[in-house]
């Protein structure tokens, strides 16, 4: 038969098993169970057979019915809102590196942003028997999950906490990084802060918000109701809340972004414009330090959020039973440039 009509008459999605090498070595199946787990009482010869045959039928042991008996399978799932936001990258590669330390394998997914994917990925890992979970929520209901929690299934949540259940959070000081940002514009000369931010029923949107509104009022300023809008991170729909508070007839003479999608709408929006406008963005961004003016950030550490989560769920997988914890990681406002322009005289 020649290469082309063996590759033909393959079927894909069927693997060879200790039967076939069994059969091509010309030995039983508990010799090749033998070789295969590195056991005593094989000679020689007959473990060459059994390579030779194992390397021409590209046979792979089946590790995940071999974990399952014991009754781990060393793997665990990482939901994310967005696999395409660059917040996530190093939050993932942190968890993976973690995983890989306790000799587990990572499985990644996406929400996709949307509640009813979150919970169907949720279940579809647990249905195939992830030792843990990471969760960055998109709902805020998780008691679907309660069942799978009861069972052993170690949950942490990351960025959000879970909704309607106790469970292990590791969360960024989203209110503190606002308030700071804020007040750093405060601190520049500006009165009339804009803040543009992501959906109201996220919790790192509100807390955002309630960061930005306890600047203001610490510093004795009012807020206006045209200067906040919050709902999708959409270009379209950023650029008509900018254009709405920067073209009223009092404008505000700065903006408070709520996430790094919305500040990279706002970059293009401002250089569209004469007039200067301060922007603060809470998360950095790639390039952020290389446009004109540099873009002034509240940084957050996701790598550290994910090493902390993914030690958290080890910690619980070894045997840690404990009060659900939540752990708050710091923010850092970094100056570029953006932030520290100052408002026009007599604005």
């Amino acid at each position: 038969m020649t290469d082309t009509a063996r590759g033909a008459s393959r079927r894909y999605g069927t693997r060879p098993t200790m039967k076939d090498v069994a059969a091509r070595a010309g030995v039983g199946l508990k010799t090749v169970s033998r070789v295969v787990n590195g056991e005593p009482g094989v000679t020689p010869d007959t473990e060459r057979r059994v390579q030779e045959a194992i390397t021409a039928l590209g046979f792979r042991r089946n590790d995940s019915a071999r974990i399952l008996r014991k009754g781990r399978t060393a793997s665990v799932g990482l939901v994310l809102e967005d696999l395409a936001d660059p917040f996530y990258g190093p939050l993932s590669r942190a968890v993976e590196e973690v995983a890989r330390h306790h000799g587990a394998l990572l499985i990644n997914g996406s929400s996709a942003e949307d509640p009813a994917r979150e919970q169907e990925l949720v279940l579809a890992l647990c249905a195939r028997r992830v030792d843990g979970l990471v969760v960055i929520p998109a709902g805020d209901d998780h008691r679907y999950l309660a069942p799978e929690i009861a069972a052993g299934v170690a949950t942490v949540f990351v960025d959000r906490p879970a909704g309607r259940i106790e469970a292990d959070a590791v969360l960024s000081d989203s209110f503190g990084g606002s308030r700071d940002a804020v007040a750093h514009l405060i601190a520049h000369g500006h009165r009339r802060i804009g803040f543009i931010g992501d959906q109201p029923r996220i919790h790192t949107a509100k807390e955002r918000l309630r960061g930005y509104r306890t600047a203001m009022a610490a510093a004795g300023l009012p807020v206006d109701g045209a200067w906040v809008s919050l709902g999708t991170t959409g270009p379209e729909r950023v650029h008509h809340a900018a254009r709405a508070m920067l073209d009223a007839p009092e404008p505000v003479t700065a903006l408070f972004a709520g996430n790094n999608r919305v500040t990279v709408t706002l970059v293009r929006v401002l250089r569209q414009r004469t007039a200067p406008v301060a922007l603060v963005g809470f998360d950095d961004f790639e390039l952020a330090d290389l446009v004109s003016p540099a873009v002034t950030v509240v940084a957050q550490d996701a790598a550290r959020m994910g090493r902390t989560a993914a030690g958290l769920l080890f910690r619980r997988l070894e045997g840690a039973d404990e009060p659900p914890r939540r752990e708050e990681i710091p923010t850092r406002l970094i100056a570029r440039g953006s932030g520290e322009i100052r408002p026009p005289q007599g604005r």
